[in-house]
This record gives structure tokens, sequence and C-alpha cells, in this order.
């Protein structure tokens, strides 16, 4: 079943949606993209989305393609058009369509994209199996750009090896994984991770599990962890917009606990979901 996309104000369905072969998103990655998760028909974690959204646009020179009350129209609109009760909606913005010139043109007009994705969010996890690999990526990771060939290059692998996903380092120390932000526990019961810098993104799924956390009164160090931290804690897990909060069993070969999901990353997912459905809109 075709679903209904927006492009650039029209709702269309997906084989009617084009943009321009002259698009600086499709040239030079030039544009900023977020993903928000839906659940029961409801939007997750919005504030914190488009807060980081108008962020990114700015740090690329960039300004909003509309209000936030129009942004969330579009969101809503999307998700009855396409009956959505859980999944995704990705969003994109890319600086417009002009002849190709490494200089960021000024005034074009925005190209603004907007899809669904049906899928389960919810609901138990197994845990995932994880390798580590060199970080490639370029300096301003803080920045949700759609410069995602780094990371897709980096899941490929850990597939081909028949794991799941591929946690990056770099200097030794664990930045991301391939679409998540990373943590560990301690043998003490501490979460440990990496603390904001452009080496980063500020995950929104990140800050509300960390605030969760110091709800819960769980212990939270915020600093770089290598990789044989990792190797030697009791549990890890990952957090993202559409993942929640999901635990990781292996690193590299190497088991975590008992190989099966820890009570930690149990707990943070559980009330996290619950939280985001008391909060959706």
């Amino acid at each position: 079943m075709s679903r209904t996309v927006y492009v650039n104000g029209a709702y269309v369905p997906e084989e009617e949606a084009k943009v321009s072969v002259f698009d600086r998103g499709f040239l030079f990655a030039d544009a900023i993209y977020e993903v928000t998760a839906v659940v029961d028909g409801k939007i997750c974690e919005w504030d914190g989305h488009i807060a980081r959204l108008e962020r990114s646009l700015g740090e690329i020179g960039m300004g909003m393609p509309m209000s936030e009350a129009e942004l969330l129209e579009v969101h809503r609109e999307l998700v009855k058009r396409n009956g959505l009760e859980e999944g995704a909606i990705y969003l994109q913005v890319t600086r417009g369509a002009t002849d190709r010139d490494f200089i960021m043109p000024k005034g074009l007009e925005q190209t603004v994209v907007l899809f669904t994705q049906a899928k389960k969010l919810t609901g138990e996890k197994s845990g995932l199996r994880v390798i580590s690999v060199p970080d490639i990526r370029w300096g301003r990771r803080d920045i949700k750009t759609v410069q995602l060939l780094a990371a897709s290059m980096v899941k490929t692998e850990a597939k081909k090896q028949g794991k799941d996903d591929a946690w990056m380092v770099e200097d030794g120390f664990v930045t991301e994984g391939s679409s998540n932000n990373t943590y560990i526990v301690t043998k003490e019961g501490k979460i440990i991770t990496r603390n904001l810098s452009n080496s980063i993104l500020p995950g929104i799924t990140r800050k509300s599990v960390l605030r969760l956390a110091d709800e819960l009164d769980m212990e939270i160090e915020e600093r770089p962890f290598t990789v044989e931290e990792a190797k030697e804690a009791v549990e890890a897990f990952m957090t993202a917009a559409t993942s929640f909060v999901t635990p990781v069993i292996e690193i590299d070969g190497v088991e975590l606990g008992d190989g099966t999901p820890g009570p930690v990353s149990k707990r943070l997912c559980e009330v996290y979901i619950e939280e985001s459905r008391k909060a959706s809109c």
C-alpha cells in the first residue's frame, strides 16, 4: 500500500514524491534530518526533536523552513493519512536546489520532505551483539546532518560479520554506535556514558533516559570509556529515537554478564516507554 509523503507543501503518493537533481542535499549532503517515534498514534519527544532541528539548521547557516506549529501539524497529518500507530516519521530539510557550487548560497527555497515508516518499537528486546570499529566520521557529529555514509558502512560491516551493530572508537574511546548513544554499567551499578561534545550527537532519548536514571537513584558518570572497559562491564545498552533503550549483550565476541539483557537497561526501557506514552502529543 502506497504511503502519503509530504514534499514542499504537498501531500502526495510516494510514487509521485520528487525533488530536484540539483538539490544540495543530494549533491553535498547539505541537509539536516530528524526522526521522531510514534507510539499509539502519537508523537514522542516532540519538544526535544524540534529544538535539536532548529539548532542543527543554525549550525550550518539555515533557518527553520516553517513554524514549530506548522511542522507539528504536518507530522500529525502524516500519522493520520497513513494510519500510523507505531513507527517513525523522518523529516529532512535541505538548503534547496541550485546549480552545483561548493559555496553555500543564500536565499534558496528550502526543500522539506517527511515520510512515515511503520515498525514495531515497543516490546521485549533480546539484546544486540556489536563490533568495535574506527570512527571515520567528520568532526561535527553534534550536528544531525544527512552525512551518514560512514555510519552505513560500519553497520553493514557488522552485518557482514553476523553481528547487529558497530561501536565507533576514536583515540581509544568509544564515541557512539552507528545511529545511537552508548552506555556501560559497571559491577558497582554505575552507568557510564560519553559526555556531550562535538564528538557525539546530543541524543533526545539520551537526555530523557539520563533524567529517568537519576530519578531512579541510579549513579551516572558522563565520561569517555574504552572498549576494554565495555568488555568488563556487567551490561551495556544503547539509546535512540526509534529503538528507545536497547541492551547490548556482546562486544567483539565477549559476552557481557550472562549474555542476556541486564536489569538496568530493562528497567530504563520500561520506564522510558511508559513516560513517552504519557508525554506524547
